[in-house]
């Protein structure tokens, strides 16, 4: 552990406005996410197993764009120029799933795509920039899940505002509110990105940036390791967590009693828990990271990996048991209670990840690497989507979720277990 001495510490200013422009796009992304695959099998009429294949390869290439789009920043357009650039062709492609037919909607996929490589890696990086320039490199943890708490926030009106406009007005209205969340991300970096520290948004870092500048090249290559390592943990978390948006959507449709008061609320609406989950607990969290922090006392990167991954396989190991022998509807209680788990986990593991590549990440690539950090997701989702097909029927459930519980809990202790060779590549890193 580190001793420290006990002192007050606050977050730059600069977060609050990457904040309110993160919510923002990902108000549009978790909105347009949460139909995908409804409306592939709802309206197109496609078969689970390839909605789900469908579904998989738009996430995962959502999550490969960030390497290209981080190296063509940090070599050539800076963060700034990339963040707008990135925030534009997410707008139409959303725009484009407003519009009926399949070429507008593949179109639409399209542009999402290649925006989120744009935007995705620069305003993280930029995030981890302002805490360096402003000396206050100890918050980033803090800091990141403060960011997070942005991003669900986002993500519950995203997803509660294309939801049921999708339900009472048709999908296209969905999709075009979408659309409507992108400009107002876009509107207010225009006007507000300058309070944003300057020197945050340049692509070719000096001592003043962030990001880990040493010296010595076998530290920064074996730091760069370090950074591989856990992003390929990350690859079993991120495909058992994304069934949220696939099987188990598709379950919660069929197989769940979603009857309240006489209200049958809408299968997409449930996409809202997580985030609404995290933004009740990611403050909690953030302020348990300072509270350590302050008193001197130090949680391993490591070790909140494997917290995270241990709770969400513990989200559906309880699934597995409510399914089990059972050919009836289950109650919406066990869901609840499944993504709140799932949360805790997510809230453990995905915003100290994004700290820590900016800690770790040379300052010359530190874009391009934290699009690496969400290359894990690609494969993730393509794997997340192939295993969609083993759902099968309501009595293969059980034997579904199970799959999910070993998946995380495996990669746990196999990261636990090679705890001390990854901490000596990160070289004093926290």
């Amino acid at each position: 552990m580190e001793i420290q001495s006990q002192r007050s510490i606050s977050h730059p200013k600069g977060l609050y406005v990457l904040f309110f422009v993160e919510m923002w796009e990902r108000f549009s992304f978790y909105g347009m996410r949460a139909l995908l695959v409804l409306f592939l099998t709802k309206e197109l009429l496609m078969p689970d197993a390839k909605a789900g294949r469908i579904y998989g390869f738009y996430n995962g290439f959502v999550y490969l764009t960030p390497i290209i789009g981080g190296l063509l920043a940090d070599k050539f357009l800076g963060y700034k120029r990339s963040i707008f650039l990135g925030g534009t062709l997410m707008m139409f492609g959303h725009l484009s799933l407003a519009f009926n037919g399949l070429e507008a909607f593949y179109l639409g996929l399209g542009l999402l795509i290649a925006g989120n490589g744009f935007f995705k890696p620069c305003i993280s990086t930029v995030v981890g920039r302002i805490y360096e320039l402003e000396g206050k490199p100890e918050l980033k943890d803090s800091g990141f899940t403060i960011f997070y708490f942005g991003i669900n926030l986002g993500a519950i009106l995203g997803t509660w505002a294309c939801a049921n406009l999708a339900e009472y007005k048709g999908w296209h209205y969905g999709f075009g509110i979408a659309a409507v969340g992108m400009l107002i991300g876009l509107i207010i970096f225009g006007f507000l990105g300058r309070r944003v520290n300057s020197q945050a948004f340049l692509a070719k870092g000096n001592e003043s940036n962030s990001g880990s500048e040493v010296e010595d090249p076998k530290q920064n290559r074996e730091r760069i390791f370090a950074i591989l390592v856990f992003s390929a943990v990350t690859i079993t978390f991120w495909a058992s967590y994304e069934q949220i948006g696939s099987s188990l959507s598709l379950i919660i449709d069929r197989y769940v009693d979603r009857n309240i008061l006489g209200w049958e609320i809408p299968a997409a609406n449930y996409q809202s828990l997580n985030p609404l989950f995290v933004v009740s607990l990611a403050l909690v969290v953030s302020w348990i990271w300072k509270k350590f922090e302050e008193s001197g006392k130090h949680i391993s990167t490591v070790t909140k990996f494997c917290l995270g991954l241990i709770i969400l396989g513990l989200g559906y190991l309880l699934l597995s048991i409510v399914t089990f022998g059972s050919a009836e509807k289950f109650s919406s209680i066990w869901i609840i209670l499944s993504i709140l788990l799932l949360t805790i986990g997510e809230l453990f593991l995905s915003p100290v990840g994004l700290s820590l590549v900016t800690k770790l990440a040379p300052v010359k690539v530190a874009s391009m690497m934290m699009g690496f950090w969400f290359l894990a997701n690609f494969f993730a989702h393509i794997l997340a989507g192939e295993l969609t097909q083993f759902m099968g029927g309501r009595e293969s459930l059980s034997g579904f979720f199970l799959i999910f519980f070993f998946l995380p809990t495996i990669t746990a202790a196999c990261l636990f277990l090679f705890r001390n060779k990854l901490e000596s590549w990160m070289h004093g890193v926290k």
